[in-house]
């Protein structure tokens, strides 16, 4: 089992990040490693199936996921198929009284591959750092700095 939860408090409204980061299929824009991203099919307005492959170098996975848009205050990421043993996720979206928002977000996961949980957990941190500062990137390049 492998975790990760970091909060950061970011210049943006909670509606601009909660739209950064339920906007699933553009990941592959800014995301490290996110190679593609399809919306396989939507329940309503608030749940969504999607696949991300993600890669790096010679390794490929494909993610299947579950998506559930509670917003402006939570995404919740539940896991269907691929590589894993399970994975949850969530991100919530906390607003601060100077307008700011504090992110609230959450993985865990366990890969099925001992060898390949081994090599995750080694760099698995900063992993994360890098996939949550590039959230924060492209917030910066969608709304400016505050």
């Amino acid at each position: 089992m492998t975790t990760h939860a970091e909060k950061r408090t970011l210049p943006y409204t909670q509606e601009q990040l909660y739209a950064l980061v339920s906007d699933v299929e553009k990941y592959p824009e800014f995301l490290p490693w996110c190679m593609s991203c399809r919306i396989k099919r939507r329940e309503g307005e608030n749940v969504l199936f999607a696949d991300l492959v993600v890669g790096y170098k010679m390794i490929r996975e494909k993610f299947g996921s579950k998506v559930t848009l509670d917003g402006p205050g939570l995404v919740h990421v539940e896991y269907l198929s691929g590589p894993m043993k399970y994975l949850s996720n969530h991100w919530k979206f906390i607003c601060e009284e100077d307008g700011s928002c504090t992110i609230d977000f959450f993985v865990d996961f366990e890969f099925k591959n001992r060898m390949l949980q081994n090599l995750m957990g080694v760099f698995f941190n900063e992993i994360v750092r890098r996939m949550v500062g590039a959230f924060e990137e492209r917030a910066y390049d969608l709304y400016g700095n505050k």
